[in-house]
């Protein structure tokens, strides 16, 4: 279907990867996972023909259609939402132009009659009559309604412009579907939509994505970009995850125990390999699966942070009251008599798509906004640690390195200890006397990460504490908020954090209401889906 010869990429005088030999095959889903800055969109650039490789080859079959999931939100403008959609399809999308353009003469020749009667038969055999309920059908479970499908993308909500993008990408049942975090402004409906078109879908798929459940529903596949390397491994992300770890404990103790290190890796590769039931491709996964040995699995170079929440004390019985609060900006209600009590061991998740509802209530509840009515209660055994959803205010305007920065919220303020401290974060050597407002997004995460760490509250407080962050960083904090005996308050996007953390739900309607429920993640979903179908 699509083959990677002895590729290698460098950049001035880094090499990227090198000797890359790779098959990707038809009914197959491939996730593409690194650390941040190892190449993975550069990757599927040069699989895409966007990007030319230092040496090797990418060969595709000559009769099979690529289709790739575009950045640019604006290059459409000109066009319709629908036809947008259907130019996913080039060779479908001209055959239309040209047909309609002979159909709009006032008189046609000879020769644009027998030139139409080929149009249409080229036009029926590519799907032409079905292209606008196809495209209709794909937009709708991608969020984006009817109402906008005529109209012109120059109107378009800016984030319904990337739902059509990635409908545009999946029309016409390409040979090769290429996408680069296709997951990104999607609500929960929509990516559960993709998941199971996805897992329909009997062609090629390649995909970067840093949203875990959904590598884990739909790959069959992972192609991990390590130690300057690319290479494939059969099963999805957990699995690699969790088998990459028990190489490396392997590896670290060589010399201890092989045998038993080995049994159990075995086990596990069993267990594993019977644990898939919903995709299409489980059996043939299973099998491959089945048939894999401890000397092909993976080994990984990457680190992860170290991420621990301790509490100073225990939590009293009163926590949290919150009694009818609401909350209208710039005209709009963003909360409307918000009631609840936060019991002992409440680990709750905000979702909904009225993520404005999220922050303020936040805000709100941490005193650095008031509300229009209500009251917010907080025990007195309370003490809170905020992850706000903008960090800017902490890093603006500020030359302290990283050592002065955490110092303010240390309660030692010695240099062994930040140091340390940061080296736990992956900030090593000389890194540690770097300005902070110069961090990348991820390094400002993972510093406001350690602030809540070592404020020791018993109650945290996380508003989209994702965002940034890549696969590594997310699993150390998805285990870092498992393993906390606290309350937690938490809004983010990554389906398997919240569905391992939470326990309760609050879910924000558009007007402001709030939907209370005790309920695990997964539960909630399909209790949902449940009384809407």
């Amino acid at each position: 279907m699509l083959t990677v010869s002895d590729l290698s990429l460098q950049f001035r005088d880094r090499l990227l990867f090198s000797h890359v030999d790779l098959q990707f095959t038809k009914g197959n889903c491939y996730g593409i996972i690194g650390a941040n800055g190892a190449g993975k969109s550069t990757f599927l650039k040069i699989l895409s023909g966007d990007m030319e490789a230092t040496t090797g080859a990418v060969t595709i079959l000559p009769e099979l259609r690529m289709s790739v999931l575009k950045q640019d939100q604006n290059m459409y403008d000109a066009y319709t939402v629908l036809d947008t959609v259907i130019m996913g399809n080039p060779k479908l999308y001209q055959v239309g132009q040209e047909r309609d353009a002979l159909y709009a003469k006032e008189e046609m020749s000879e020769e644009d009659g027998i030139l139409a009667c080929e149009l249409e038969e080229t036009f029926a055999e590519l799907g032409g009559w079905e292209a606008e309920s196809e495209a209709s059908r794909i937009l709708q479970g991608l969020g984006v309604d009817t109402e906008h499908h005529q109209g012109s993308m120059a109107n378009l909500d800016p984030r319904l412009k990337v739902n059509v993008l990635l409908a545009q990408a999946l029309f016409g049942s390409p040979d090769i579907l290429i996408m680069d975090e296709p997951t990104n402004n999607l609500d929960i409906d929509a990516v559960n939509w993709l998941e199971d078109f996805l897992l329909d879908f009997e062609s090629t798929v390649i995909v970067v994505s840093h949203d875990r459940h959904f590598l884990n529903t739909v790959c069959t596949h992972i192609v991990d970009i390590d130690y300057g390397k690319i290479k494939m491994y059969v099963g999805n992300y957990d699995f690699w995850f969790e088998s990459s770890q028990m190489i490396q404990q392997l590896v670290k103790n060589q010399n201890k125990r092989n045998e038993e290190k080995i049994k159990e890796l075995q086990d596990f590769i069993s267990r594993f390999s019977a644990n898939k039931s919903k995709s299409k491709q489980a059996t043939a996964r299973r099998k491959l699966l089945d048939k894999l040995t401890v000397e092909e699995l993976p080994a990984s170079s990457r680190r992860y942070p170290w991420v621990k929440f301790s509490p100073d004390r225990e939590v009293g019985k009163s926590i949290l009251a919150v009694n009818n609060v609401s909350k209208t900006i710039d005209g709009v209600k963003v909360l409307d008599k918000v009631s609840f009590l936060l019991g002992k061991g409440d680990k709750v998740a905000f979702i909904g798509d009225n993520e404005n509802a999220h922050s303020v209530l936040f805000e709100i509840l941490t005193g650095r906004m008031e509300p229009d009515e209500g009251s917010v209660d907080w025990g007195t055994t309370a003490t809170f640690s905020y992850f706000p959803k903008d960090n800017s205010e902490f890093f603006e305007d500020c030359d302290d390195n990283l050592v002065e920065w955490l110092r303010q919220y240390s309660p030692d303020p010695s240099e062994l200890y930040l140091r340390g401290f940061l080296g736990r974060m992956l900030f090593s050597g000389d890194e540690v006397y770097k300005p902070v407002k110069v961090l990348s997004g991820g390094e400002k995460v993972r510093c406001m990460l350690s602030r809540m760490m070592l404020s020791g509250g018993n109650v945290l407080l996380l508003d989209q504490p994702t965002n940034h962050l890549d696969l590594e960083s997310i699993a150390a904090l998805n285990k870092g908020l498992e393993a906390v005996k606290c309350n937690i308050l938490l809004a983010c996007h990554d389906h398997q954090l919240v569905e391992t953390v939470c326990n309760r739900i609050f879910d924000f309607t558009a007007d402001g209401k709030l939907i209370d429920r005790k309920l695990s993640y997964d539960e909630y979903l399909a209790r949902k889906a449940q009384e809407g179908a």
